[in-house]
């Protein structure tokens, strides 16, 4: 599993790879109609082969709603939060067969009160029905939600990660539409330069499944760095990619204020901006493998639907807090009147402090990543059922069904 994120990956770059470069061309050079023609053939190929794959695909039959059953969790939790814990673990109930239970935990205790058997939790005790999931649940149910709950902070730090990589495909096309991109006689198109950022995720894919992850086995005897690992070198490279940017960037305003701030061609290389592209593509790299093998594994089996998609909001929350974090630096700096940090001639601005803005952010969220990370404590211990000498008894000291 641990190298198929990798190759998942690899395959997404090689598409995008091909979108920023021969799309980005066909788009400049013949016409934006042929090219989403393009496009939209290829989601026709690809949708023919997923649908071929059809006979061979693996169905689980759904066992209800993920959501639910988190709430129905927290509602008997807190429907019983007056009620005290058993001082034994093995009187809270459970109805779940013996290979698929989960072990009780001692984080979120509050949640093991959806445990405890109480008058009313059974619509009919002697013919030992089903218990109402509203009001009582059990302790494996209970330990999903806890495992879902474990996630979020690591979820929470992440986010700004994809903040700094909205930087990537925004305010860095947008300096290299003013550096000088001549190779030759051949002009690269401002959009294609983010051909540098997909291949530093295609190199770092490559390199680290062909030859990192081979020599950690040897040594380490584990396939690679763990999911965690994974995404702190992510956000490691990010922060350092911002840091590189902003000096970048002076670089790039001092040419301008000796040459002309009104000038859209500056006599300085557009492949000044290579190392960020790299340095955030790269992290991208890890960072993505890194989230996606730690929701999937990490989660419960029912619910590993939702934590993909949790994983993926991730993303979509980083370009909001993007796009929040540019609306206020451009209220906040431009407040006098003047052009602001962000100005809409970025000559005249001062981009370089909004990336030592990023960056500053990216050390302060390293920092509780690793805390986050620390505290993070997956379940090692192999699942086990409850086993009690003679009979269950539930909390009242009653036989349990």
């Amino acid at each position: 599993m641990a190298y198929f994120f990798n190759r998942f990956f690899f395959f997404i770059s090689i598409g995008t790879l091909t979108a920023v470069t021969v799309l980005v061309y066909i788009q400049d050079e013949v016409g934006r109609s042929l090219a989403y023609g393009i496009c939209s053939i290829a989601m026709l190929v690809a949708i023919f082969i997923f649908f071929s794959g059809t006979k061979r695909y693996r169905y689980k039959r759904s066992s209800g709603s993920p959501i639910v059953h988190i709430f129905q969790v927290i509602a008997a939790a807190i429907r019983k939060r007056n009620m005290n814990l058993p001082y034994d673990v093995e009187m809270l109930y459970e109805d779940t067969p013996e290979a698929s239970r989960i072990h009780h935990t001692d984080q979120f205790r509050f949640l093991d009160k959806a445990a405890i058997v109480a008058e009313g939790d059974f619509a009919n005790r002697s013919t030992c029905s089903e218990p109402n999931p509203w009001k009582l649940c059990s302790v494996t149910r209970v330990e999903e939600v806890k495992m879902m709950a474990r996630l979020l902070p690591i979820w929470a730090t992440t986010i700004i990660f994809w903040t700094t990589y909205a930087q990537m495909i925004t305010f860095s096309v947008e300096q290299a539409s003013t550096m000088n991109r001549s190779i030759g006689n051949f002009q690269i198109p401002a959009g294609s330069l983010t051909v540098f950022f997909v291949a530093a995720i295609l190199i770092t894919l490559a390199v680290y499944d062909r030859l990192i992850m081979p020599l950690w086995k040897k040594w380490k005897g584990k396939p690679g760095f763990s999911s965690l690992q994974r995404i702190a070198i992510g956000l490691v490279l990010s922060t350092i990619g911002m840091g590189v940017a902003a000096l970048a960037e002076m670089k790039r305003l001092s040419v301008a204020k000796a040459v002309s701030r009104s000038s859209s061609n500056l006599p300085i290389s557009v492949f000044l901006l290579i190392p960020q592209f790299f340095l955030v593509g790269s992290g991208e790299a890890f960072i993505y493998t890194g989230q996606l093998d730690f929701f999937i594994t990490q989660s419960p089996k029912g619910m590993k639907t939702m934590s993909t998609g949790l994983f993926l909001t991730t993303l979509s929350l980083g370009f909001f807090v993007s796009s929040f974090l540019v609306s206020v630096i451009k209220k906040v700096t431009s407040s006098n009147g003047g052009q602001g940090w962000l100005a809409d001639n970025i000559n005249y601005g001062r981009l370089d402090c909004f990336y030592w803005l990023l960056a500053v952010l990216g050390v302060i969220n390293l920092v509780i990543y690793l805390i986050c990370a620390v505290w993070y404590k997956p379940d090692q211990k192999p699942k086990h059922a409850i086993e009690m000498e003679g009979s269950r008894f539930n909390g009242s000291g009653e036989e349990r069904c």
